[in-house]
């Protein structure tokens, strides 16, 4: 038996959480949903949130409040998961392995869910062969493109995207489109830079798709997205559909690119004070790495938030307070270089809650949120979260 999750499960306030706890703020998370659901409306295309932030059915009832609707996953095991809760269009958004398609096909067979692929080479498209074959079951299938120099994907103008379209039919499966994701927009801070990455990202996407369709292929889905240009987008004229993820909760470094207040973040780690090193301005706290991530994605922003800005127990944030060191299991507060703030008093046993540089990385090293809203202290639900690959 486990005793903590069974206290935690008992717990029916935040001072009665054993911490480090990952808390989650509903009217938050609420606001932020519906805020790009909005725009995606405005902007006239369907909107494909990425659940590898969130990684929760609940989460995912929120952005659904009626039928499941289009997801995109990071992990199989996240299929899976979703799958088994009703939701049947899915796009896995990471490159393929063999392995990794025989294993979505599988999942579409038992479950009659759509996983679509991504791939951006000709010898995954060559696989795809065996896959319908090890399988009976004809994947469908994104080309990746390469948008701003970020990761996988090709050009939209390389000759190879024609080889592999041509290859993925020859393979027997379905080239159902094209997908980018302009992961560059992070490291970005200004309305105009951020609207700028948005068009680059429509207009690269759009134009490989235009020249797939001279070449008679169909490509009826024009899918592109990351949480920065998803909000800064002003014309997706072309495009299908939209992704983004970590915009539910949002994050430090999406504080940093400019996308969100600090009063957006809609997840917190709560943590309490062991100690303290007065001569040092030092007030240690039980939430390490371990419980916020070694994510340290603000280091290269204009304002490095150590491993995560420090709130008091209701969420209020303490000016120029972050965890500035973090080792397994301890964190220690302290004011921010350069500030003339003295340390908050942070008596022993002080509750806080810390934001996350990256919520993503925060998240994932809980097993489940306890769902709070506001400043208080009350815990209206237990979320669980799926982890693993």
């Amino acid at each position: 038996m486990d005793t903590n999750v069974n206290i935690r499960e008992a717990a029916k306030t935040i001072d009665a959480l054993i911490t480090p706890s990952l808390l989650l703020d509903r009217g938050r998370i609420e606001r932020n949903i519906q805020r790009l659901a909005e725009h995606a409306r405005e902007l006239g295309v369907v909107l494909r949130p990425h659940m590898k932030t969130a990684k929760s059915i609940d989460v995912a009832r929120h952005v659904f409040p009626g039928e499941p609707g289009p997801i995109t996953v990071s992990t199989i095991a996240e299929a899976e998961y979703f799958a088994g809760h009703g939701f049947r269009d899915i796009t896995y958004a990471v490159g393929m392995s063999p392995a990794s398609a025989v294993r979505a096909m599988e999942l579409c067979r038992r479950t009659g869910a759509d996983v679509k692929l991504l791939l951006d080479s000709v010898d995954q498209a060559d696989a795809l062969a065996g896959v319908r074959e090890a399988t009976g079951v004809t994947p469908s299938v994104f080309i990746e493109l390469d948008c701003d120099d970020h990761r996988g994907g090709l050009k939209p103008d390389d000759p190879k995207l024609l080889d592999v379209a041509d290859r993925i039919v020859a393979a027997g499966a379905n080239l159902v489109g094209v997908l980018a994701h302009a992961g560059e927009s992070y490291g970005l801070n200004t309305p105009d830079a951020l609207v700028k990455a948005a068009e680059d990202e429509r207009s690269a996407t759009v134009r490989a798709a235009e020249t797939l369709r001279a070449h008679g292929h169909a490509c009826p889905i024009v899918s592109l997205g990351s949480t920065p240009t998803a909000h800064f987008a002003e014309n997706l004229e072309g495009v299908t559909e939209l992704r983004a993820g970590v915009y539910m909760f949002f994050d430090l470094v999406q504080h940093g690119v400019g996308v969100c207040r600090l009063d957006d973040i809609a997840i917190s780690v709560l943590a309490t004070v062991i100690g303290s090193k007065p001569e040092k301005g030092w007030v240690l706290v039980d939430a390490g790495w371990m419980a916020l991530s070694r994510d340290r994605g603000t280091a290269n922003q204009q304002v490095d938030q150590g491993y995560g800005v420090v709130c008091d127990e209701k969420g209020r944030v303490l000016e120029d307070v972050i965890v500035a060191q973090a080792s397994q299991e301890h964190g220690i507060v302290a004011i921010r270089a350069g500030s003339g703030k003295s340390i908050p008093d942070l008596p022993l046993g002080a509750r806080v809650r810390i934001l996350p540089n990256h919520a993503c990385a925060m998240a994932a090293q809980h097993h489940f949120y306890s769902v709070v809203n506001g400043d208080s202290p009350r815990i209206e639900a237990r979320w669980e979260r799926i982890r693993g690959w």
